[in-house]
């Protein structure tokens, strides 16, 4: 049994499928499906069959994949940690949502590089759905966005309340109405980011209890991206109140006045529980409960040095 056997099988496990496994590891089919099968061999288990749309997992490929997950995720873990020894660079990989990575990490990890000296951030932009996987199978140190859901093994850290507001373009027709009901935005054309429906944030919970379909939302890129096609007249979006300031201080984008909206919602850092969780992990912790955290997200960014600059690496989540 070696670790490229368990990492293809835990793959295989968490996304449904032997194609959608060889995708994300870089792999052919072929050397997904060796792998699988001397894991079979070896085992004496079928480990799973496949069913209609996917695969389903045996009584043993159950047991298999739990116990996978943790030995592939110490063995990353211990391969993180000995090349950071052999450095003086501190390693970090934070993962958030699509626009938590756009528009809440630069600031952070930059204000916090600040104080960590030689520091070598990762951003991964994910579901959050898929929070905790990342953070068991230490794949990323440190989540920021909602928290993922609640277990021994994971500590959620509390650290910045946010708003999220309806934003439009200045002349839209709905600018001057007051007390908006939910049911008349149900039918207005929104821009949104890359993962502007998903359900478990704040915006795709609104969204989806007004009613709006994926098939009429249109997603653009970049957060960024949609509030400029917002700002052109094109439809509707949500913010940060934060983030869209200053375009409401000058009016390139208007505020909707929303009746029954409840849109405050709290930032999160999560990461593994006590000797787990890595040094540089648990500093960035403490600080994004100082002031100076605070101040940087909430501070609209000015951009970051370019030798600092990061893009976050975007997953796809196979289905």
């Amino acid at each position: 049994m070696t670790l490229t056997q368990l990492r293809a099988f835990v793959t295989v496990a968490r996304l449904g499928s032997v194609k959608a496994a060889a995708v994300s590891l870089g792999v052919t089919e072929a050397a997904v499906s060796g792998a699988v099968a001397a894991l079979r061999r070896e085992l004496g288990d079928l480990l799973f069959i496949r069913a209609s749309g996917g695969i389903s997992l045996t009584p043993g490929g159950r047991r298999l994949a739990a116990g996978a997950a943790e030995i592939v995720g110490l063995a990353e873990e211990t391969r993180h940690r000995v090349r950071q020894a052999s450095s003086s660079t501190a390693h970090l990989r934070v993962a958030s949502t699509e626009a938590g990575a756009e528009q809440v990490l630069p600031a952070l990890l930059a204000a916090f590089g600040r104080r960590q000296p030689d520091l070598d951030a990762d951003t991964l932009a994910v579901p959050v759905a898929v929070f905790g996987d990342l953070l068991r199978d230490r794949r990323a140190d440190v989540t920021i966005g909602p928290a993922p859901h609640r277990e021994p093994a994971i500590e959620s850290i509390p650290f910045l309340r946010f708003q999220l507001v309806v934003v439009a373009a200045p002349d839209h027709p709905l600018r001057h109405h007051r007390r908006l009901a939910l049911g008349q935005l149900a039918h207005e054309p929104w821009l949104l980011g890359p993962a502007g429906l998903d359900p478990d944030t704040l915006s795709g919970t609104f969204l989806s209890h007004i009613g709006v379909e994926a098939k009429k939302a249109k997603a653009f890129p970049s957060v960024t991206a949609s509030l400029n096609a917002v700002a052109g007249g094109a439809g509707l979006s949500l913010a940060f109140l934060h983030v869209v300031r200053d375009e409401l201080r000058r009016g390139s984008l208007a505020l909707l006045d929303v009746s029954g909206a409840r849109l405050g919602g709290m930032l999160y850092a999560s990461a593994l529980a006590g000797e787990r969780r890595s040094t540089t992990a648990a500093a960035l912790c403490r600080f994004v409960t100082t002031p100076a955290a605070t101040q940087a997200v909430l501070t609209r960014s000015k951009g970051v040095p370019m030798n600092e600059f990061r893009p976050p690496v975007h997953v796809t989540i196979w289905s």
